[in-house]
């Protein structure tokens, strides 16, 4: 199959981002430069030098909101494709409404518990929505322990599942990339499997 062919499926689907730091921003360019007709983007959070290195901004940014940045560097990439930035703290009420209509839902959050209410929310009141897990990337090396795990149909997990960030194994640029882009290949294989008639949405 054709790139023009790949792109084409791809720009009629919806595809939600919880989170637009190291995973979700890095998530988000793969996704775009893949050809995702729109992207559903939430984060509450600016952008801090200590988050160039490895979230999906620049310098000049600093100080921006996340979703505004993001959608502001995703439409230099591929204006083609249609941006929802939203800036709300995530919550089980707010996330139906934000996400609706989304196809695959990505988790891109930093804390457990964060991470914990998306799944249960978006199984709960998006029931057959896929969501893609990003789950243990802090540090560097190591790289054969990262890897994709099918839990179900809704639920699969990217990363090594074990490795906890802190300040003596920072997240970094590499690993961090890694599991982005493994999430993103995970969005693009669901979806390259799939009609928008699949979904009931």
């Amino acid at each position: 199959m054709r790139f023009s062919e790949i792109r084409d499926h791809l720009s009629q689907f919806r595809v939600g981002i919880a989170g637009a730091g190291g995973l979700g921003s890095n998530c988000a360019i793969s996704l775009a430069r893949s050809g995702v007709g729109t992207l559903v983007l939430s984060d509450f959070d600016v952008i801090e030098p200590a988050n160039l290195n490895r979230q999906y901004y620049f310098a000049s940014q600093i100080g921006m909101l996340k979703t505004v940045a993001l959608k502001e560097n995703i439409t230099r990439i591929n204006p083609d494709i249609t941006v929802l930035a939203h800036t709300e703290r995530l919550d089980s009420k707010n996330i139906p409404e934000i996400y609706a209509g989304c196809h695959v839902m990505v988790e891109a959050f930093d804390r457990d518990d964060m991470k914990e209410m998306l799944i249960e929310t978006v199984l709960t009141t998006m029931p057959g929505i896929p969501v893609i897990v990003g789950s243990g990337l802090a540090g560097w090396g190591n790289s054969e322990a990262i890897r994709y795990r099918k839990i179900d149909d809704t639920i699969y997990i990217c990363g090594d599942e074990t490795t906890v960030a802190g300040e003596d194994l920072p997240p970094m640029a590499p690993r961090v990339g890694m599991v982005a882009n493994m999430q993103a290949n995970t969005v693009i294989e669901i979806l390259m499997k799939r009609t928008r008639d699949y979904f009931h949405l």
